[in-house]
């Protein structure tokens, strides 16, 4: 069959609307405020084989790793019309354990799965050692209940045993399973329009512009890395802590550059550490696929070929490739934007003009749970809050949002005040935050909320310590700042702690600012 260059961009636009549509259900459908606010989920399509054909635009560091996920779905189970597949695994190509996968097959007729469809969501607890299931970790043990492939649904019909078993270890059950249904329903509307286009044009036609689309993201890669000067860059930046006394955590890449392909070599970074910053392969092939993809301009697909022309070494045991059973929790959110951050820097060596500085470069994520004395219910609140964006050439850093590896939204002062008993007393930009240069960085944010009961608080963040750095001569950022404030005193807190507070304790948020681009030039104006 040859390729028809209109027929190869409907699909391109087919497999992404019906991912889009399958994010729009789960939106809609979600129970926790983590999903319908802030879209704390992604989905995706892909081939018979398990490789990424598209995706919606939502969260990078879960569509880079969701291919090894239901690689090993469909590895683990024979999976029938109507069945799901359900896991959470970080060491079987998940990120950390509130990520649930649910991956259906796409079957036409008698014969075997010739697509998948799969979401992915973080749930606001799995069970674990603290509320929200982010805690300050020594095992993935401690983290919550780890999911394995296992079947959900058989023939449509959910499987209630191991429904009961999951809500009976996790701290909102209720809340659990409305967020279940929502990715039920979400995947039932991708197997829906899948088995729509496959009548509407054949498996054959609709499997070959599939396997075309790959081979396209692999062409377009290909040129673009070919524009790239031949050559060998490394660059480095630091972990700053696992909240267990071990600091200055290294993460290094040295990326070789040769005609249309390249090599990112992570080995020379630093060994897995004993707290929960620990990264799985998955993430570190998710923040490769996403650097290497924002690369191109355009309407490129992003697919499973953008990674064909890239070899990605780690190397088992390193912090950027953990190893079971090495507590994972915080690598997904924190880890993951400083390997973007390495790899970025290595690329500004080689396209100087191209790579911002560094953003924020953490997800200063906030977990707090209780008992809701309005219902006298758990309660179970996770979020992560934005900041500064790096500058670059064309301008200056967005200020106040989420980058790189997380595409979330906030969550509302009217949805967050009324779904857990807090008082949001101040939410603002955090001024003059960002990097100065001949552009200057994006500014953090200012989170405050306040207690209406005793809670338990978990924070994980970086850039405490370590400003997010300015390239071309542009300054760094702002460090970040976590505190607690009670009736008679502020206390100052790390990066990463975990602390029980009580009514009417105010936790104050302050994000980093982005770094600056090129020098400052002291007066622009004309003579």
């Amino acid at each position: 069959m040859k390729v028809n260059p209109i027929l190869l961009e409907v699909f391109h636009n087919r497999f992404s609307s019906i991912s889009e549509e399958m994010g729009m259900t789960l939106m809609r459908t979600g129970f926790s405020p983590n999903i319908k606010e802030r879209r704390d989920f992604s989905c995706a399509i892909f081939d018979g084989k398990g490789e990424m054909v598209a995706q919606a635009a939502h969260i990078p560091v879960h569509l880079g790793s969701m291919p090894m996920s239901v690689k090993s779905a469909i590895a683990a189970e024979s999976m029938e019309d109507g069945d799901m597949v359900i896991l959470n695994d970080p060491f079987k190509g998940g990120t950390h354990l509130p990520d649930i996968t649910l991956v259906a097959p796409v079957v036409v007729g008698d014969e075997k799965p010739c697509f998948y469809v799969a979401s992915r969501a973080h749930h606001a607890d799995v069970g674990g050692m603290s509320s929200g299931s982010m805690p300050l970790s020594t095992s993935i043990f401690q983290e919550g209940i780890i999911i394995p492939p296992l079947k959900l649904i058989r023939k449509g019909v959910i499987d209630r045993s191991v429904m009961r078993f999951f809500l009976n270890n996790v701290r909102t059950p209720v809340e659990r399973e409305g967020d279940f249904a929502a990715q039920i329903m979400a995947n039932i509307t991708g197997v829906r329009r899948m088995k729509e286009l496959i009548r509407k044009y054949t498996i054959e036609t609709v499997d070959f512009y599939a396997g075309s689309l790959l081979d396209y993201a692999e062409r377009l890669m290909r040129r673009r890395i070919g524009d790239m000067p031949d050559g060998l860059y490394s660059f480095e930046d630091f972990m700053e802590d696992d909240g267990f006394g071990r600091e200055d955590v290294k993460i290094r890449v040295a990326m070789t550059v040769r005609g249309e392909e390249a090599m990112l070599d992570f080995s020379g970074s630093d060994p897995q550490v004993s707290g929960a910053i620990n990264a799985v392969r998955a993430i570190t092939l998710s923040a490769v696929l996403y650097v290497f993809r924002s690369l191109v301009e355009g309407d490129m697909p992003t697919n499973a070929g953008c990674l064909r022309p890239i070899q990605v070494l780690t190397g088992e045991g390193t912090i950027v490739d953990a190893t079971f059973p090495a507590a994972v929790a915080g690598g997904n959110v924190e880890t993951s934007q400083r390997i973007v951050d390495v790899i970025l820097g290595a690329l500004s060596r080689a396209l100087p003009d191209v790579i911002p500085a560094a953003s924020q470069g953490t997800m200063n994520n906030v977990t707090i749970g209780g008992i809701d004395p309005r219902s006298g219910q758990p309660f179970a609140y996770y979020e992560t809050i934005g900041g500064g964006m790096g500058a670059g050439a064309r301008g200056p850093g967005e200020s106040a949002v989420h980058c790189h590896m997380t595409n979330t939204l906030n969550t509302p002062i009217e949805a967050l005040e009324y779904s857990y008993p807090f008082l949001v007393t101040e939410y603002s930009i955090r001024r003059n935050t960002g990097g100065k240069g001949r552009y200057r960085g994006g500014d953090g944010i200012v989170r405050e909320i306040q207690l209406l009961s005793d809670a338990e608080v978990t924070v994980l963040s970086e850039r405490r310590r370590r400003r997010p750095y300015g390239l071309q001569g542009g300054e760094p950022g702002a460090v970040g700042k976590n505190t607690i404030i009670r009736r008679d005193e502020k206390e100052v807190k790390p990066g990463k702690f975990s602390a029980p507070l009580k009514r009417g304790d105010i936790l104050r948020i302050e994000t980093p600012g982005g770094g600056g681009f090129g020098p400052v030039i002291a007066s622009d104006r004309i003579l």
